[in-house]
C-alpha cells in the first residue's frame, strides 16, 4: 500500500460478529415464500471479507448448504452481482473478473489495465497465484494468448518479475531509471518500449513515484507529457494507469468510476467491482477525490445511475447520507 496517503476504507470489520448469528439471519432471509433483500443487503455491506467466510462456512457447517448457491438461487441482475462479490474472497473475485475479460471473443483490455496496473505487487502475487488455482492455466499464459505487442510485453512483466514491496526507495536508483527513461523516450529517435515496460512493470510503486519526481527534474516535463508524446493506444492507457495509481490510487479509480457513469448508459460491471474492491481499502478517498473532481457526491452519481435493492446495496457500501 502506498505511504503517501491514509486509506480510508467505508467497509471495516464488524464489532460484536456472531457468524452464527448473521448466518441464521441470512438463512431465514432467503427461507420460504419471498426474499427479505434489505436484511441480506444489511448484513453483508457491514462486514468484512473476512467475517463472511466466516457467514460461509457457518452456513455450510450448520445447514450443508453453500451460502453463494442460496444467494443465487434467490436473488437476480446487478444485485446480485453486488452480493456474490462480496461473498467471494478478495483475490478470486479479482482473478473472475480478469477471466470474464479474455474468454469468448474479443478481450477487455480496460479492465486488464484496471485491475493490473492498479495493485502493489504483494496483492498482484496473490492474484497471480488465485488465479492459477481457480483455472488450472497461469494467468501470464492465458494473457500472452488474449494479447499481443508491447502492452502483451508490459502485463506479462507485471505478473511475473514484480520488485519486493519492502525494499526502501532509493533517490539515487530513481535519478538513474530517470535518465534511462528520458534516454530511451525523447533523447531518441522511435521509442525503446522495453526500457519504458522493464522499469514502470517491475519497480514498486514508492521507487517508481520518486523515479517520476526525478524524471521532470531530468527532462523538464512530467512522466505522463514524455508517455503521451511516445506512446499510443492500449501501452499508453497502461502506462498512464501505473503513473496515475502510482502517485494517487483514489484519483485514478474516481475518474474511472466518473467515467463507466458518464454519458448513456452505466458500465454496471466496472462500477460494482471498483465500489466492491475498493471498500475495505481505501473507498472514503475515493469519495473524496470524487466529489474534489466533479463537484458532486458519489453518493449521487451512483443514486442517478442505479436503481431497486442494487442501488441500495452500493450505497450502503459507499456509506453516507
Amino acid at each position: 500500500m502506498a505511504k503517501y496517503y491514509t486509506p480510508q476504507p467505508t467497509v471495516t470489520p464488524a464489532s460484536g460478529f456472531s457468524a452464527a448469528d448473521d448466518g441464521m439471519a441470512l438463512r431465514a432471509a432467503m427461507k420460504g415464500f419471498g426474499t427479505d433483500e434489505q436484511a441480506i443487503i444489511d448484513i453483508l455491506t457491514k462486514r468484512s471479507n473476512i467475517q463472511r467466510q466466516q457467514i460461509a462456512k457457518f452456513f455450510t457447517e450448520e445447514y450443508g448448504r453453500d451460502l453463494i448457491e442460496d444467494l443465487k438461487s434467490e436473488l437476480g441482475g446487478h444485485f446480485e452481482d453486488v452480493i456474490l462479490a462480496l461473498v467471494i474472497p478478495p483475490a478470486d473475485y479479482l482473478c473472475k473478473q480478469l477471466h470474464k475479460a479474455m474468454e469468448g471473443m474479443g478481450t477487455d483490455e480496460h479492465t486488464l489495465i484496471e485491475i493490473l496496473c492498479s495493485k502493489s505487487n504483494k496483492e498482484i502475487k496473490e492474484i497471480v497465484d488465485a488465479y492459477e488455482r481457480l483455472y488450472d492455466r497461469p494467468l501470464a499464459e492465458h494473457m500472452c494468448s488474449e494479447t499481443s505487442g508491447d502492452f502483451r510485453r508490459l502485463l506479462t512483466l507485471i505478473v511475473t518479475e514484480k520488485q519486493d514491496d519492502n525494499r526502501s526507495p532509493s533517490s539515487e536508483y530513481a535519478v538513474r531509471m530517470a535518465t534511462q527513461l528520458h534516454e530511451s523516450g525523447e533523447l531518441k529517435v522511435g521509442t525503446d518500449e522495453e526500457v519504458f515496460n522493464r522499469i514502470l512493470a517491475h519497480e514498486s510503486f514508492p521507487q517508481l513515484k520518486l523515479i517520476f519526481e526525478e524524471y521532470k527534474n531530468v527532462s523538464g516535463r512530467t512522466i505522463e507529457q514524455a508517455l503521451q508524446a511516445e506512446l499510443s493506444g492500449e501501452l499508453l492507457e497502461a502506462m498512464l494507469a501505473i503513473v496515475e495509481c502510482v502517485q494517487s490510487p483514489p484519483e485514478f479509480f474516481a475518474k474511472r468510476l466518473h467515467k463507466v457513469m458518464a454519458g448513456g448508459g452505466t458500465d454496471d460491471t466496472t462500477l460494482i467491482r471498483i465500489i466492491v474492491s475498493r471498500s475495505e481499502i481505501d473507498l472514503g478517498n475515493i469519495k473524496q477525490e470524487f466529489e474534489r473532481l466533479y463537484d458532486k457526491t458519489l453518493e449521487s452519481a451512483v443514486r442517478n445511475e442505479t436503481s431497486g435493492d442494487y442501488k441500495r446495496a452500493l450505497l450502503a457500501l459507499i456509506g453516507g447520507p
